[in-house]
């Protein structure tokens, strides 16, 4: 059924390429991780599920289309469509999502600095697990490798046969980190800007695609340049422009903090409380270990009753014989 070495897995007759399966488990798993977060910034669980329903078709819709826009063919019309027969580009699935959100926020009166917090840890999770799909589709890998010392995986992987720089899985991990350091900054009491993680959103993932996609061997390009090169220094310029006029705003009060919305009271009381369930967990580990100590302690001194009373009774029978 599985077979890791080859880019599909049969399900019930069904050929299931790995890396829409990855995909799809990274959507998955950013829908369920931004519900659990939603609490930070007042929303529920509810409002991420249908704004999910905006986000990830248009998001699909925006990866298609921006390979199809500057990749090197010229597609028919129905190539267009032809999703399953590879194509797809994070920009243009970033680009779809936020217009995604844009409506959902337009729809239901939801603030958008406020859903983008809590979207952006969940959208760089599943560019993480998405780009696992990358090795098994023989895609986004860099320039050929012409050392070999350092022809091993993960620095390098083949890719028909030649070397190539594993820069799939570098994203991946510049992803999974970057996806600790919002969550972190979401769950802290002490920001008050609202639409701060998402900025960071922005310089992170931006600075690290700007150097990873340097060395792609396969970018998409506008004349000479790398069109995801240029996007990703447009996005670490605009992240910081964003941060610096958030700042701004709601140090004027032009712009409602997170402080007059409630939220650093919530986020500090759901941290004493996941402190209360560890103490909790390691009082009960404290009083498992003592109680086996105990037991032991006890076990001994029944022994050593026990080996006081076999050697009394073996001095006995000495006497008697």
């Amino acid at each position: 059924m599985f077979g890791f070495y080859d880019s599909y897995f049969l399900f019930f007759g069904l050929s299931i390429t790995y890396y829409g399966f990855i995909i799809a488990i990274g959507m998955a798993v950013g829908v369920l991780i931004a519900c659990k977060n939603a609490k930070f910034r007042g929303l529920k669980s509810e409002d991420l599920i249908l704004g999910a329903c905006y986000v990830l078709p248009l998001a699909i819709i925006g990866a298609r289309l921006y390979y199809v826009i500057f990749a090197d063919h010229d597609f028919s019309f129905g190539e267009i469509f032809a999703i399953w027969d590879g194509g797809m580009a994070i920009y243009g699935g970033i680009i779809g999502g936020a217009i995604g959100v844009i409506l959902f926020c337009a729809i239901h009166k939801k603030n958008f600095l406020d859903v983008a917090d809590i979207a952006v840890p969940s959208l760089i999770l599943g560019q993480a697990i998405g780009r696992i799909g990358c090795y098994f589709a023989g895609c986004c890998y860099g320039v050929e490798v012409t050392e070999p010392n350092l022809m091993w995986f993960p620095l390098s992987t083949q890719i028909d046969g030649v070397w190539h720089y594993s820069t799939f899985f570098y994203e991946s991990l510049w992803d999974l980190l970057g996806c600790v350091v919002l969550l972190l900054c979401l769950r802290k009491s002490g920001i008050k800007v609202r639409g701060v993680v998402m900025s960071l959103y922005l310089i992170i993932y931006g600075s690290g695609r700007a150097w990873i996609e340097g060395m792609r061997g396969d970018s998409l390009y506008i004349g000479s340049l790398r069109v995801s090169q240029v996007l990703s220094i447009i996005l670490v310029i605009a992240g910081v422009i964003t941060l610096t006029v958030l700042c701004y705003l709601t140090e004027k009060g032009k712009l409602k903090s997170i402080k007059e919305k409630g939220f650093p009271e919530f986020v500090i009381a759901q941290n004493a409380l996941i402190i209360q369930k560890r103490e909790e967990r390691r009082n009960k580990r404290v009083e498992k270990r003592l109680n086996r100590q105990k037991n032991q302690k006890k076990n001994n001194k029944t022994d050593k009753v026990d080996d006081n009373i076999t050697a009394n009774k073996n001095k006995n029978n000495k006497k008697i014989e």
